[in-house]
């Protein structure tokens, strides 16, 4: 339309109709005269309207998705914590029943002994006192530790104790370099003196260069004069290899220790040792061969009735 005189008219006419029906209708309130048209219209444009709506959902949703993140992340992350939360108490109860267990196998290798023990546990590892393998334990003297007492733990010698403070000690494991130990071979008996190697070996000297020994074969501790500083009885490994005799008079032997001494945690210190030398009855039964199954060969064997075949 172009920009007349005549335009400019109908423009301010329908205006002042609008003005006028606005008026009419807010006046009318519910009652409205227009209230027929204005629902007439509602049909009209109501499907254009969803349609519009419906294009413009996702932005909204983008919008709303914006708005709640905060508070999906907050559940997201109370998830994630309480999720931590759960592994972190399983594995504490995992930790809990392995250092139950290492008790318990403790305290049946010294009711096997009749050894008195007080429980500990390692709590630093190193070169506390200038030797190569010590661990510091969290009981001194107040305790009623003192200075060369038998050290163990489920599998067997631990070490012995060094030095005591009021509430620590340092022990010397049976694995380093200035450790010696006396030991009895099960069964036989047969007397020799073990070394630590810094390693996972120990070496063990038999006074009798001519006993019999094979891998296999068991060691417990002698024991010591008053049981200082150690008690007899205690398992200390298995053999793993005979050197040749070569007409010494002593046996070397090459030990694996029953004690793993880079794992150490629950240990006990025998703070009373046992009325009589337990001997072999520390070690635990050997497992059983296993029994070789028997075979049953089947032979058949023709018929006398059967002929042959022309």
């Amino acid at each position: 339309m172009r920009d007349t005189r005549e335009s400019r008219l109908l423009l301010v006419l329908l205006v002042a109709i609008a003005f006028a029906l606005i008026t009419v209708d807010i006046r009318g309130g519910e009652r409205s005269p227009l209230d027929g048209v204005r629902h007439a219209a509602a049909s009209v444009f109501g499907p254009v309207e969803k349609g519009v709506a419906s294009a413009v959902d996702p932005v909204g949703n983008a919008v709303a998705a914006v708005r709640d993140s905060d508070e999906r992340h907050n559940r997201i992350s109370a998830l994630e914590r309480e999720n931590t939360g759960l592994k972190q108490r399983l594995g504490s109860d995992d930790r809990t029943r392995a250092r139950a267990a290492e008790l318990d196998a403790m305290l049946k290798t010294a009711g096997r002994g009749q050894y008195g023990i007080k429980g500990a546990q390692v709590i630093a590892i190193g070169a506390a006192q200038g030797f190569s393998w010590t661990v510091t334990i969290d009981a001194g003297s107040r305790d009623g530790i003192r200075r060369d007492m038998t050290v163990l733990n489920g599998d067997g010698l631990v070490g012995r104790v060094t030095t005591v403070a009021r509430d620590t000690a340092t022990v010397l494991l049976a694995n380093d370099p200035k450790f010696t130990v006396g030991t009895r071979m099960e069964k036989s008996g047969e007397l020799g003196f073990a070394n630590g190697q810094g390693a996972g070996v120990l070496r063990v000297e038999l006074l009798n260069g001519k006993a019999a020994v094979r891998p296999g074969d068991r060691l417990v501790t002698f024991g010591s004069s008053r049981d200082k500083p150690f008690v007899p009885g205690v398992p200390v490994g298995e053999v793993t290899r005979v050197e040749p005799a070569g007409g010494s008079l002593t046996r070397t032997l090459q030990v694996r220790p029953f004690v793993g001494y880079s794992k150490l945690d629950i240990v006990g210190v025998v703070v009373e040792p046992p009325r009589t030398d337990p001997r072999d009855t520390v070690l635990p039964p050997k497992p059983e061969a296993p029994k070789p199954t028997p075979t049953v060969t089947v032979t058949v064997t023709p018929s006398a009735s059967a002929k042959p075949e022309d």
